[in-house]
């Protein structure tokens, strides 16, 4: 079962604590930073790196499929300038996506957007995953407050109320 924030609970009526929401690529190393994190993060790393340069060496046959199509210096500038804004804007929305939770909507209506885009999405991954598991520290920020809340709802008063003396 998991609430809005991406938080795991066990099932309803068991004493259990949150359990954390595994990412990408990650699973849950990412809360103690052990079974392999670093040479996944790593791997990530490279793996997302070799990706953009292999989608931008696609890319550059594209382009020279458009030069020997000879579509006109306008057209060619045209597909240049959008994929580039394209990779702007979706390398700032990955970046963004990685400190709080996308809007499921606004993602929905960047879709396109975001596959035209995908060599700064790819670039937004790869830099991120150079400090941290992408996604890491929203992960780790929801998982702590839902470690304090559920700390907070099971904690247990010490003592009887209603042998309590009465101040007079």
């Amino acid at each position: 079962m998991s609430d809005e924030t991406g938080i795991q609970e066990t099932p309803a009526g068991s004493p259990g604590t949150p359990r954390p929401e595994p990412l990408r690529f990650f699973g849950t190393t990412w809360v103690n930073h052990d079974n392999g994190y670093t040479p996944r993060r790593s791997a990530a790393s490279l793996g997302s790196l070799a990706t953009a340069v292999a989608s931008c060496l696609i890319l550059r046959f594209a382009y020279e499929g458009l030069q020997i199509a000879d579509t006109g210096s306008f057209v060619t500038l045209l597909i240049t300038v959008m994929f580039a804004l394209c990779s702007a804007l979706a390398f700032r929305h990955t970046w963004d996506g990685f400190g709080k939770r996308p809007d499921p909507d606004r993602q929905a209506s960047l879709r396109g957007l975001l596959a035209i885009g995908f060599v700064g999405s790819l670039l937004a991954y790869f830099f991120r995953s150079l400090t941290e598991a992408p996604g890491e520290k929203l992960h780790r920020e929801e998982y702590e407050t839902a470690l304090k809340d559920h700390e907070k709802r099971t904690s247990r008063r010490t003592g009887n109320p209603s042998k309590k003396r009465r101040r007079t």
